[in-house]
């Protein structure tokens, strides 16, 4: 066959290419909307920590459980979703081996063991949140809304919070291992709120920003930071964001602009840390709770002593129906979150670290393809939320909200095999 009759051949045969316009002008389906925006929250685990609001923190304890049967259309509704197996062993190993080290290293009951490991359950998000994504069957543009309109409204209810509420409500004294939604310390007023969308929107707006150079996004970008430095105050928030940005500067500015840039993160840095209680991250001293954490350390990397299966598979932890916990064993203010990846080492052992590890490492290999435009900014912000994750994980550890990851690579996955290589926020050849 001639050539040029071989390429006519198969440019009749090349699959059209789809397009994906941004989230801010597709239309909204509103009944597939409004029942994906409403269950959202329960999915990122926004109301898993707030006890001040019973019902909710009582319902996101359980929506794990209530949200199993979606699982079904996961598998049912077209293949497995890629990752299936990985979640699956690892949900498997999580719950099962540290119940088990925990008999005889606590001299635990083996059922008892796995009511320690029900912060876990949200890993099972991976399934039920696909299944719900394939029944409903919502655009691109209305998981991008649903996402963006609720870090707009959790932003509006921070500040409305910061406004109204009385000096009184803040907690000056609280029990150890309690973190009350509203607190004052030596950072000042502090509101403890999940900022999951909040995060997402700012990460949504810087690459706004860098797609379209509109000064709009810039401005909004600026006041989500601001927020999360003047309102929420976490220093690793704070941190993770800057190096966030710093990050995506870096990848998102021509070569002349990047050697400007690399030039002034050291002054950005430096103006960073003139904020007392973000300098503070660096402080080994009493107030800063440095010598309590040091004291975990010490006691937790003594019990794991020299015998290499403790390390490798853990020794597990206490049910948190005793209500003395780990204190009663160490005699010291035990909490495994303030060691971070040594807790998380000390409770899996070194093979659930990676386990848990791989669940954001997941997220970020599926996300590898997205573009660095005005199309891919949302599937950008998860995958720079996944990065922030990991950047704050030594201050906060990833086993306090698994089912933000699991949410963030059901949606990775569904979308790219949804589009797979037509999609043009994904660069599949």
């Amino acid at each position: 066959m001639p050539a040029f009759v071989l390429r006519r051949t198969q440019k009749t045969f090349r699959a059209p290419v789809v397009t994906i316009d941004s989230p801010d002008e597709l239309p909204i389906r509103w009944p597939q909307f409004l029942l994906l925006f409403a269950v959202l929250p329960l999915f990122g685990e926004v109301f898993h920590y707030l006890k001040v609001l019973p019902p909710m923190w009582a319902l996101s304890k359980a929506f794990p459980i209530i949200t199993l049967p979606l699982c079904f259309f996961a598998m049912k509704d077209g293949p497995a979703p890629r990752g299936s197996r990985q979640m699956l062993l690892s949900l498997l190993y999580l719950f099962l081996v540290p119940s088990f080290t925990a008999i005889f290293s606590f001299q635990q009951d083996f059922f008892l063991g796995l009511t320690a490991q029900v912060k876990l359950l949200p890993i099972l998000y991976f399934f039920s949140f696909t299944g719900l994504l394939r029944l409903l069957k919502p655009t691109s543009s209305e998981i991008a809304k649903g996402f963006l309109y609720w870090g707009l409204l959790l932003f509006a209810v921070l500040v409305l919070l910061w406004i109204l509420v009385p000096q009184s409500v803040y907690e000056v004294l609280h029990k150890a291992g309690d973190a009350p939604m509203f607190s004052h310390d030596s950072r000042g007023n502090r509101i403890r709120m999940p900022y999951l969308f909040g995060t997402i929107g700012i990460f949504y707006c810087f690459r706004r920003y860098f797609a379209e150079k509109n000064v709009k996004w810039l401005l909004a970008t600026i006041v989500g930071f601001v927020s999360v430095i003047g309102l929420i105050r976490m220093r690793a928030a704070v941190l993770g964001l800057s190096l966030v940005f710093a990050i995506n500067m870096l990848r998102f500015s021509k070569p002349k602009t990047r050697i400007v840039v690399l030039a002034l993160l050291p002054f950005a840095g430096a103006a960073l840390l003139s904020v007392p209680y973000v300098a503070s991250t660096f402080n080994t001293g009493t107030q800063a709770g440095f010598d309590l954490r040091n004291g975990t350390i010490e006691r937790a990397i003594a019990f794991l002593g020299n015998n290499p299966l403790r390390w490798a598979i853990g020794v597990g932890t206490i049910t948190p129906l005793d209500t003395t916990g780990l204190i009663r064993y160490f005699n010291h203010s035990f909490f495994l979150a303030d060691i971070t990846w040594l807790g998380i080492v000390f409770e899996y052992g070194l093979i659930g670290a990676v386990l848990l590890l791989m669940i954001p490492v997941r997220g970020l290999w599926e996300s590898r393809h997205v573009r660095a435009s005005r199309q891919g900014a949302f599937l950008g912000s998860l995958q720079d939320y996944l990065i922030y994750s990991l950047l704050i994980s030594t201050g906060y550890p990833l086993t306090m909200a698994p089912g933000e990851f699991a949410m963030i690579l059901a949606i990775l996955v569904h979308e790219s095999a949804r589009y797979g290589a037509n999609d043009p926020r994904f660069r599949y050849s």
